[in-house]
């Protein structure tokens, strides 16, 4: 099996079967969706790496148990488990996440960009750190839905099943994000471009 081209349940399967390859490749994969996903939501470099490497430790004992029932959505399965670790580790500290800049970090580092010239590489990051910025100003649960639909490609099923919310109020938490934001980028003046 060529695992570079090998489907989540190839990789899966081939791990559970002693190839620690097959988990290696799987998590390649998938490193930065999820990453980019914890770091929005948490606001804090540290915080999710460690949110990060607790997420692939969760990930590997359920495979290891053989409980991973998810079956072509390893990558929705992935990012619920780091968004309710995210959840409990603020439970715990009684405190919900604070935006924070940091001069080290930023989200749009994470992101590959390919066949691209600086200027469009650029403008493109302007774009994100924009528009990260007014996503971070949003309520929590429409930062939330943004984050697990476009940063962890959920569906509004699997988004409503994370959240514990029904599918309708979770489109109706996304419709008042995307209206939110129109709003604020007419408020900011800003110009999103994606050359």
């Amino acid at each position: 099996m060529h695992q570079q081209f090998a489907s989540d349940l190839e990789l899966i399967t081939g791990y559970q079967n002693g190839n620690e390859q097959c988990l290696h490749h799987l998590i390649r994969r998938y490193e930065t969706k999820i990453f980019t996903a914890i770091v929005i939501q948490v606001k804090d470099k540290s915080l999710a790496e460690d949110l990060f490497q607790e997420t692939f430790f969760k990930i590997i004992n359920t495979l290891r148990a053989g409980q991973y029932k998810e079956e072509g959505k390893f990558l929705a399965w992935a990012i619920r488990i780091a968004h309710n670790l995210a959840i409990d580790h603020f439970r715990k500290e009684s405190r919900m996440p604070k935006t924070r800049d940091t001069e080290d970090y930023s989200i749009m580092n994470s992101l590959k960009f390919t066949d691209e010239n600086v200027e469009q590489l650029f403008s493109k990051n302007q774009t994100h750190q924009q528009l990260r910025k007014l996503i971070e100003l949003l309520p929590h649960e429409q930062r939330e839905v943004i984050i697990m639909r476009h940063f962890g490609e959920m569906s509004f099923k699997e988004i409503a099943e994370c959240t514990k919310v029904s599918i309708n109020t979770a489109l109706g938490r996304m419709r008042y994000a995307l209206i939110n934001l129109r709003k604020l980028i007419k408020e900011k003046q800003l110009v999103l471009t994606d050359r």
